[in-house]
C-alpha cells in the first residue's frame, strides 16, 4: 500500500505531538512544572494568584527536604473526613492516605495527569527522629524554641490533634506559615516522604517579587 505525501505529512505531526506530549509529561513529573498559589495558608510568603516553579527532582530522588523547606504534598484523606480525637493516635501520627486509585489507569490520570489530585504547600518544621511540641503559641523542636522569622508579627501557632509528637522515619511534620488559617500537620500527623511531590524552587509572577522562595 502506498501512502501519499498527504498522509505522512499528518502521520508525521501526529508522532511529533505524541512525542512532545510525552516529553512535557516526563518533565512535569520527575523534573519541574510550573502552579499558582490557590491558598492562603502561606500568608505573608506566599500570596494567592502568584506564580510558582516547583522543583520535582527532589521527589524523582526522594531527597528528604530541610527544615524551612517550602514544599507540595499529596493531600491526606483524612482532609476530608472528620476526624475524632479518640482516633488520633499520637504513637503513630502519619497522615492516612487511604482513598488512593489501584488501576493502572487511575493512577496514571491521578498522579501524572493530576486529574482530582489536591496539593497543599507548606512549610517543612519538624524532621525524622524530631520531637516537635507546639505551647503556649510556639514551636519547639527538642526542647528548644524555634525561630520562625518568616511568620507575620504577632502570629501564634494554635494547637490542635497532633501538637506534641516525634515525627516518624521519613516523615515531616509541616505548617503553613499563615498558621490561624491554614490546615496541616497539626491536624493530619505527619507527611510520608513519597507523599512529597516538589520543593518550591522560584517565584516568577509578579516580576517584582521574582526569585527563590524562601
Amino acid at each position: 500500500m502506498v501512502i501519499s505525501d498527504r498522509a505522512k505529512n499528518i502521520l508525521e505531526w501526529i508522532f511529533c505531538i505524541v512525542v512532545a506530549f510525552v516529553l512535557a509529561l516526563l518533565i512535569k513529573y520527575f523534573i519541574g512544572t510550573p502552579t499558582v498559589v490557590q491558598q492562603e495558608s502561606m500568608k505573608p510568603t506566599l500570596i494567592e494568584d502568584q506564580r510558582l516553579l516547583l522543583n520535582r527532582w527532589v521527589r524523582t530522588i526522594k531527597q528528604m527536604p530541610k527544615r524551612g523547606d517550602i514544599i507540595t504534598f499529596e493531600a491526606p484523606s483524612s482532609v476530608r473526613e472528620i476526624v475524632q480525637k479518640e482516633d488520633i493516635d499520637l504513637n503513630n501520627p502519619i497522615a492516612k492516605y487511604e482513598n488512593e486509585p489501584t488501576s493502572w489507569w487511575g493512577k496514571f490520570t491521578y498522579y501524572v495527569l493530576e486529574i482530582g489530585k489536591e496539593s497543599y504547600i507548606k512549610r517543612v518544621i519538624g524532621l525524622p527522629g524530631e520531637h516537635v511540641e507546639i505551647k503556649d503559641g510556639k514551636v519547639y523542636i527538642n526542647g528548644e524554641e524555634l525561630q520562625e522569622d518568616y511568620l507575620a508579627e504577632g502570629v501564634e501557632t494554635s494547637t490542635e490533634y497532633f501538637a506534641d509528637i516525634i515525627v516518624p522515619e521519613n516523615c515531616v511534620f509541616a505548617m503553613g506559615d499563615n498558621r490561624r488559617y491554614s490546615t496541616d500537620c497539626r491536624r493530619f500527623g505527619c507527611i510520608p516522604l513519597e507523599k512529597i511531590e516538589s520543593k518550591v524552587w522560584i517565584r516568577f509572577w509578579p516580576f517584582n517579587l521574582f526569585g527563590k522562595v524562601q
